[in-house]
């Protein structure tokens, strides 16, 4: 089969969590302590790799036939998810990172998609409305 290849969305997207990384990293490195800042760029770095992982994961799923892709994503999301517990569970109990900043890392992706989302809808706010039956509420 074809390989699927990435779209603009996609590429903004993943551009995107590096710019609200660094943004958020520069502020804290900036305004707060060592330890917050390193709990940020933890947890962003984190975030990240979870999102090209459930990407690389997506297309894989996509690439099997429909009978076999749902295992596939379901071992590779507990696979997924327990990687990211452990990896989680030793930069908590072993680096020196505040809990805040990370979870402000593990944020990054879902900060910039609203941002993107946002921002999106401000550039262009009617454009639902050039198709029949459009509504402001309803993708």
């Amino acid at each position: 089969m074809v390989g699927i290849g990435k779209t603009i969305l996609q590429r903004n997207i993943e551009i995107g969590n590096w710019v609200v990384l660094g943004v958020i990293l520069a502020l804290s490195l900036l305004f707060l302590s060592g330890r917050f800042a390193l709990g940020v760029l933890a947890g962003g770095l984190v975030s990240i790799v979870n999102f090209y992982w459930l990407s690389r994961d997506l297309k894989g799923a996509l690439s099997r036939h429909a009978e076999k892709a749902k295992p596939f994503m379901m071992v590779k999301y507990y696979i997924r998810f327990i990687v990211t517990g452990v990896v989680l569970f030793v930069v908590i109990t072993k680096a020196p990172v505040d809990i805040f900043g990370l979870v402000l890392g593990l944020s990054v992706v879902v900060i910039n998609v609203i941002v993107m989302v946002i921002g999106a809808n401000v550039k262009n706010p009617l454009r639902r409305f050039r198709k029949k039956n459009a509504s402001l509420f309803i993708a």
